[in-house]
């Protein structure tokens, strides 16, 4: 693997990994909003928020840090 292209998946690994944790760390508040509040409205755009969180954000940022991973290992 050339230097530029190393630098490239490194960054990108790093910049999905990073995404992932700041995602899970918004699922973990939304998460904390939705079992302390006595309003049900709250209470149910945290979940629906939580929902889109997870199938938007944490899942594909999941699969691309694992992709760009297994690329260093294997270039």
């Amino acid at each position: 693997m050339t230097p530029g292209l190393r630098k490239l998946t490194i960054t990108a690994h790093v910049t999905f990994s990073v995404g992932w944790l700041g995602a899970a760390a918004a699922f973990l508040v939304l998460s904390i909003a939705g079992l302390t509040s006595h309003d049900a409205d709250v209470v149910r755009g945290a979940y629906l928020s939580m929902d889109l969180i997870s199938w938007f954000v944490i899942i594909p940022m999941c699969f691309a840090a694992l992709a760009t991973g297994l690329l260093q290992a294997l270039l």
